[in-house]
């Protein structure tokens, strides 16, 4: 009997072993399922988990949104997700070491994941596009990643990076073959454009603004095309591939709703401008960063946009590294997975 009981003891101690290995492995970053409650809220909002997804950016705001289509088409937000950290300060990346965060829209391909990232998860952005390669711009590996910490790119929370990492790796395994980042330097308002406009970049973020007209009024990616040096938006898929992005651009008009959304926020935009004061207009940051030049503790901490609570190596404050087993609401970062 006594036997019987110890080969018993074996057995289940064998099987709960493999079975607990079998969830580890599942578990692995790259791999992991996303957090039931955020397949609930994918699917009260009619969505698929494997439908197609979009993401946009905001510096100001420190905001990252995922939006995800719908069984219609269009698509709706699903999460909006605190940025951890960004660097650099409003304005375009332009050369390699500025350590600015890129603006603009970018296209993310399966081959764009990065599951072995120093930063627990990371996904390329894709900079430079065809824009930033037409007006002489540089740089590389200009990423979505964890860590909370960034030298030029969108540093997430370890626990929000895994679960961006994975509706992008799903959307992927549903057919999409590639989707859209639009980047911006703050929500593109008539507010925040009218406090904005002595800025030199006034007029790269007024073009950023028609892309962005375009998917609030059609709430769909637009087309996007780079010719003459500039973006272009909505044009035929097959229309913007065939662009030389220094060449002409193709004669087009835009959509009469989307050209009365533009000219409305225009004319607010000017009423709101003559109403401000000069201390309302947003001042101009005059940081700068020299390329290659080693970055002092007190020029870090100028152009590193950090939400509170970590410190400049990513760690957060009080508690343990983001990159570790612990997520912001204590535990294993996985523990959302098995609610």
């Amino acid at each position: 009997m006594f036997i019987r009981r110890l080969v018993t003891a074996a057995a289940l101690a064998a099987s709960l072993f493999a079975l607990s290995a079998c969830k580890y492995e599942d578990l692995v970053p790259a791999n992991a399922p996303l957090p039931a409650e955020l397949v609930r809220a994918i699917k009260a909002q009619g969505m698929g988990v494997n439908s197609p997804v979009l993401v946009r950016l905001y510096k100001e705001e420190s905001e990252l949104e995922i939006w995800k289509q719908k069984t219609d088409g269009t698509y709706a937000l699903l999460k909006t997700y605190e940025i951890c950290a960004w660097s650099g300060k409003l304005g375009p990346k332009k050369k390699e070491g500025d350590r600015q965060a890129p603006e603009g829209f970018y296209t993310v391909t399966p081959a764009q994941l990065n599951p072995n990232s120093n930063y627990h998860l990371a996904i390329n952005m894709g900079y430079p596009n065809a824009y930033d390669r037409a007006n002489d711009r540089t740089g590389s590996h200009l990423m979505i990643h964890g860590s909370c910490n960034s030298s030029g790119c969108y540093a997430m929370d370890d626990v929000q990076v895994q679960e961006i990492y994975t509706l992008a790796r799903d959307s992927f395994q549903g057919g999409q073959r590639a989707f859209q980042i639009q980047a911006y330097p703050f929500r593109m308002t008539p507010k925040n454009l009218a406090r904005h406009r002595k800025s030199e970049h006034y007029a790269f973020w007024k073009m950023l603004k028609m892309g962005s007209d375009h998917f609030e009024i059609t709430k769909r990616p637009p087309n996007v095309g780079v010719c003459e040096g500039r973006y272009i938006f909505d044009q035929s898929a097959e229309t913007v591939a065939g662009l030389s992005p220094t060449g002409p651009c193709p004669v087009f008009q835009t959509p009469a709703e989307i050209a009365a959304k533009a000219a409305a926020d225009a004319a607010q935009e000017e009423q709101i401008a003559a109403r401000l004061k000069p201390s309302e207009f947003a001042v101009t940051s005059s940081f700068t960063y020299r390329t290659g030049d080693p970055i002092t503790a007190d020029a870090y901490a100028q152009e590193q946009n950090r939400r509170k609570g970590y410190d400049r190596d990513g760690n957060r404050i009080g508690g343990s590294r983001s990159g570790s087993s612990s997520s912001s609401s204590g535990g294993s970062i996985f523990s959302s997975f098995l609610n």
